[in-house]
């Protein structure tokens, strides 16, 4: 049912059921009967007066005129713009609250064409209810968090699991539709709600089992055990001798570079060899992987490099006494340069902790220096494979292959997202891309996400879309539940300009 106004809510073609005065709401398979003054189980959709209204106002995105340059609302203030459409080609429909397809025989809530570059678009709009979502999260930090496949908790409840750690950064895996629908009432509820928050760009304390507690919020440093992390790793122990070893060669001995998965040392490493650096007899704990380079050397913890350790000399075994000399000088450091320490070998051969000399300070804030900045990153995935793709053409593998030949370009709330290969259209974008609060819920329980289909017009029609629920761009009449709002990210492309790719099939 092509929609004149956002204040029609999806009301259906016959319009809204109403019993006793309650209006039924079809937005979401829950059809909540809602009382004059009412909102939804959901909170985006109320009556007002007899009339299914959205509480939440539809996103345009205004795009910046250049770098760093915001854009001026229509009319001085957002609450006053007029509606008048000035520069089409500068304005794009998002379907942050457009409404929803369901059930999803109707087309999409806004399907609204406008000239761009002097080539005609359309962008099908719509708010996908999405069952099967979830977020993979980035964690910036060298710390345990927790074992692979451990699970993750949120007030309590299994949210979901640890997966494999990255460079400098570990993974998370959250949401899915067995937690949000396979498991208990209350698991499905604060799977959704943990979910929700992650995406608009909330925080979220999650418990790891065997592991830390953590707090993430995408875009901001997270916080380990209570602790803000404030660095990720410059990179493994032995990329970190790679980088540096010339900075030492001259002013220490021996350097180890202490870290979880791979501990480097000076001396047995190709860089060191290369660079003529005497043998030191140093002896490791561990496991020896290639000359340098050590496994294992302590359990995984928050300490030194990521290990369990506080002392550094523990994964130290005795020096060889046939190689090793009194004087010999020793500097520990981790990943992150965060911790260090300077030894020098007593008549002994065992190691004395000295005040770390200045041309090592100097190389230990050269290892800072190199460390990015930690943060949260939280990437919504969801599968857009389904039916809310009838919104948009009447043959709905159509639009699955038109998104496959880069004739469709996939959009959330304006940002760009990433589609998987293979079968379906599977989904993935950086949330801190989006407006603020460009995601909901409806309490099946499920996400509700604005999901933008964008191509050119003769290929919309050639598709098989609903044409004659099609409006242009300056017909969008203003009310009180329209917004325009400035493009979020100046790196981020402008949604009408995929035509001009030069990978886009002739």
């Amino acid at each position: 049912m092509r929609e004149d106004t956002v204040t029609e809510a999806n009301a259906g073609a016959v319009g809204p059921k109403v019993v006793d005065g309650k209006i039924r709401c079809d937005a979401c398979p829950v059809l909540c009967y809602i009382r004059d003054g009412q909102t939804g189980a959901c909170d985006r959709y109320a009556n007002r007066g007899g009339t299914l209204i959205r509480v939440d106002p539809h996103v345009l995105l205004g795009q910046a005129l250049s770098q760093g340059q915001a854009v001026v609302p229509f009319g001085g203030q957002m609450s006053e713009w007029d509606g008048d459409i000035l520069h089409s080609g500068g304005t794009f429909v998002t379907a942050i609250g457009a409404g929803t397809t369901y059930p999803d025989y109707k087309p999409a809530p806004f399907i609204v064409a406008a000239e761009a570059d002097g080539v005609d678009m359309v962008t099908v709009v719509t708010e996908g209810i999405f069952s099967y979502c979830g977020v993979k999260i980035k964690i910036d930090t060298d710390r345990f968090l927790g074992s692979e496949q451990a699970t993750v908790r949120a007030q309590g409840e299994a949210v979901g699991h640890v997966t494999t750690g990255e460079y400098g950064s570990q993974m998370l895996s959250l949401g899915g539709v067995h937690h949000l629908t396979g498991g208990s009432k209350k698991e499905g509820r604060v799977t959704c709600d943990t979910l929700l928050a992650l995406c608009n760009k909330q925080a979220v304390e999650l418990v790891i089992d065997g592991g830390s507690t953590v707090i993430v919020a995408a875009g901001k440093a997270p916080i380990v055990n209570g602790l803000p992390e404030e660095r990720m790793r410059v990179g493994c122990g032995s990329a970190t001798i790679g980088m540096f070893a010339k900075q030492w060669q001259g002013k220490v001995d021996e350097v180890v570079v202490v870290d979880d998965h791979i501990t480097g040392v000076l001396s047995e490493h190709q860089a060191g060899k290369l660079l003529g650096i005497s043998e030191t007899g140093i002896r490791m704990r561990g496991r020896r992987s290639t000359p340098g380079r050590y496994f294992q050397v302590a359990e995984p913890g928050t300490g030194w490099g990521g290990t369990d350790i506080s002392d550094p000399l523990a994964i130290l075994q005795p020096f060889d006494a046939k190689v090793a000399r009194p004087g010999l000088s020793l500097l520990m450091v981790s990943t992150t340069g965060e911790h260090a320490a300077y030894f020098v070998l007593d008549d002994d051969l065992k190691p004395v902790e000295r005040d770390l000399p200045k041309p090592l300070q100097d190389s230990v804030a050269r290892i800072q220096e190199n460390c990015e900045p930690a943060l949260s990153t939280v990437l919504f995935m969801g599968g857009a494979g389904g039916s809310l793709r009838a919104g948009v053409t009447e043959n709905p593998v159509r639009l699955t292959q038109s998104v496959k030949r880069a004739l469709t370009y996939v959009t959330c709330g304006g940002a760009p997202a990433y589609v998987w290969p293979g079968g379906g259209i599977t989904l993935m974008v950086d949330v801190t891309l989006l407006p603020q609060n460009a995601f909901g819920y409806v309490p099946t329980p499920a996400l509700v996400a604005p999901i933008e289909f964008t191509m050119r017009l003769d290929d919309y029609a050639a598709l098989g879309g609903h044409m004659d629920h099609v409006q242009r761009l300056s017909s969008l009449a203003a009310d009180g539940f329209r917004r325009q709002k400035a493009q979020q990210h100046d790196e981020a492309p402008w949604p009408l300009t995929f035509h001009s790719r030069t990978d886009r099939p002739a």
